[in-house]
């Protein structure tokens, strides 16, 4: 009976063992030692954009149809990247970390929505290039018009009755003068940065109503007037600040969403690196609960033959058969939560789940758990510094702020009067056809000998050109808001705006140092977990042979062996869940101080934003010189 006692418990010693020991102990691994020689990462370059800067506009020659043609945005590639194929053997996705990171930057839809931000950002920046939004347009304007004009018009005028007989004693009938106008005007207006107006005018007309009628001295005649013009703020609206200040925060708006695509990529990376964590431990807490299972199911098959031979209670076999259900629903809800970790890890690196046999292939992560060297032990100060440094949201509220400080000056100048100097040049020509007297004429009446004398457009053009006839004119305008409410208010909304912005940048920076702190803080207990975790494993293992020593001697039964080993296998979950808390706490770590780019070589090529000394703000605590500046 001892002997198989003795066998009895040897062998659920030895499932428990391969089910439990094996696997974790295969995951857990020490880190390299400092200084050991490790192969480099490879750095990844992610472009912003290989596509067109949607904050330039086509150029307008040679091309002069360039700009009035719709441009083409490519359609986003909504297709799986070729290294999710290369990944799969036998049915299976052979997954290391890496991988699942540079799947992620390949494949993450969070991602790729993100990188449409900088793009509609860099339209918005075009818009604001226009002066649509603004005081003034910044697009040349070039207008041009024709028209013609055909007209009998009645006449009660005794001056223009000359010439027109009626019959003695009879009612004198009215008539009408014909006039045929032709009018043919081109214009090109242009605004600048510094509120300067510039417009010229080229104006013809031509004009023809019958002789008998007709006052002209040339009928029919052209007439031809070209004209300058140009305007200057000299207070409301003078400068660059008050009519690019769209402009320059279009700009700023333009490196937010560069940093917003920063801060996405680091989410993101960070989220898929916690979910591939999550997954290894759903893996091996499904090995442990198949040793749990296992253990269960040999007790209670040995406490039913020693029911049937007599040698034990109907109690202790329904206790070991409790035990066992229970297991076994352990067991099912460690694989129902591995089936959702996998489907989440999909769904992070790939842009089609359901691409294939995606949908049910079975994740296998390669990637052994290693314990993270010590990153935590830097001053609390050296680590928020360096977070307001590389955070991408400190970036965000800097911009911000430089925006809000745009606004204060360009409402500052809206204050003002509007006081406009202005001058006009024009050169008037005319021409036609001319009546020349031959003899005392008068008014021209019919009854007089006259000569028709053609002096035409050339005749016209060249009284312009030569400027016989010009007119210069020079002034100035003055508009005087009475109140001017409309202009204290939107100055008042810009100062709060910059004030609060300024008092928002202070929280934010108050809440990176509460998450860099929280996030040293998780770093410390999660080592101080793991060795905790270490020795409870050790203490269990070295119960459960203990206990198998006095089963062996006959000094204790098989459950209490078994029971040995249940608290081995618990301990070996918990130190296990307690490496996977410590490397994803160390994932929180980089997040926290801006480093996760730099750790896992991502490089963000095209992208504007630069880290930049913070604002002088009073009240803020000082900030250490960005590295290179």
């Amino acid at each position: 009976m001892t002997n198989v006692r003795f066998w009895n418990a040897a062998m659920a010693l030895l499932t428990a063992m391969a089910l439990v020991v094996a696997p974790v102990r295969a995951q857990s691994q020490e880190a390299p030692a400092p200084g050991a020689q490790t192969q480099p990462a490879q750095t990844r370059n992610l472009k912003l954009s290989t596509g067109p800067d949607y904050s330039k506009s086509p150029r307008w020659f040679p091309d002069i149809i360039g700009p009035y043609v719709q441009s083409r945005v490519p359609l986003p590639p909504l297709t799986n990247s070729a290294h999710v194929a290369e990944l799969i053997q036998d049915g299976k996705l052979m997954l290391s970390l890496e991988d699942a990171i540079s799947l992620s930057l390949e494949n993450n839809l969070s991602i790729a929505v993100e990188r449409f931000i900088p793009w509609l950002d860099e339209a918005s920046l075009l818009l604001a290039k226009s002066g649509v939004n603004g005081r003034l347009s910044f697009d040349p304007t070039l207008t041009s018009s024709f028209s013609m004009e055909e007209q009998v018009a009645p006449v009660n005028s005794p001056f223009a009755a000359v010439g027109v007989s009626c019959a003695a004693g009879t009612l004198c009938e009215p008539f009408g003068l014909m006039t045929h106008t032709a009018t043919n005007n081109y214009g090109y207006s242009e605004n600048f940065h510094t509120g300067t107006q510039f417009q010229l005018t080229l104006n013809t007309t031509y004009l023809s109503q019958p002789r008998p009628v007709s006052f002209n001295l040339f009928n029919p005649y052209e007439q031809t007037t070209l004209g300058f013009q140009l305007t200057q703020p000299l207070l409301n609206g003078f400068g660059k600040i008050p009519n690019t200040r769209y402009i320059i925060e279009a700009k700023n708006t333009v490196k937010v969403g560069e940093s917003q695509f920063a801060q996405q990529v680091i989410a993101s990376v960070t989220q898929t690196a916690t979910d591939y964590w999550e997954l290894v431990y759903a893996r091996e807490n499904v090995k442990v609960e198949q040793a749990a299972v296992a253990t269960s199911q040999k007790l209670y098959e040995d406490n039913k033959k020693q029911l049937e031979i007599g040698t034990m209670a109907p109690l202790d076999v329904l206790t070991a058969e409790s035990q066992l259900a229970t297991d076994q629903q352990n067991l099912i809800v460690a694989q129902t939560t591995q089936l959702l970790d996998e489907t989440k890890l999909l769904n992070d690196i790939t842009k089609e789940p359901l691409a294939g046999s995606l949908a049910t292939i079975e994740i296998v992560p390669t990637t052994l758990i290693a314990t993270p060297g010590v990153i935590e032990n830097i001053p609390i100060q050296d680590a928020v510094k360096e977070a307001w440094q590389k955070r991408p949201e400190m970036q965000q509220a800097e911009l911000n702020l430089k925006n809000a400080a745009t606004e204060v000056k360009a409402t500052k100048n809206g204050l003002l009067p509007q006081l406009n100097v202005f001058g006009l040049y024009q050169q008037t020509g005319l021409g036609g056809t001319g009546v020349v007297c031959t003899a005392n004429c008068g008014f021209l009446q019919p009854g007089k000998v006259t000569q028709l004398f053609p002096v035409g457009l050339g005749y016209d053009l060249e009284n312009m050109i030569e400027a016989r006839f010009p007119t210069y004119e020079a002034g100035i305008n003055l508009t005087l808001p009475i109140r001017n409410r409309a202009a204290q208010a939107a100055d008042a909304t810009a100062q709060l705006n910059e004030r609060q912005q300024e008092t928002n940048y202070r929280q934010l920076q108050n809440t990176i140092f509460l998450s860099v702190r929280n996030a040293q803080i998780a770093l410390q207990q999660g080592r101080a977990q793991v060795a905790a975790a270490e020795k409870a494993r050790a203490l269990a293992q070295e119960a459960l042979t203990d206990e198998t020593k006095k089963y062996q001697l006959g000094a204790s039964i098989a459950y209490n062996v078994v029971l040995r080993e249940r608290d081995l296998t618990s301990a070996q979950g918990s130190e296990l869940r307690a490496r996977i808390n410590l490397l994803e706490a160390e994932l929180s770590f980089n997040q926290a101080l801006g480093r996760t780019l730099d750790v896992n070589h991502i490089v963000l090529a095209g992208l504007r934003v630069n880290a930049s000394p913070a604002p002088n703000i009073p009240g803020t605590p000082e900030m250490a010189p960005a590295a290179g500046n």
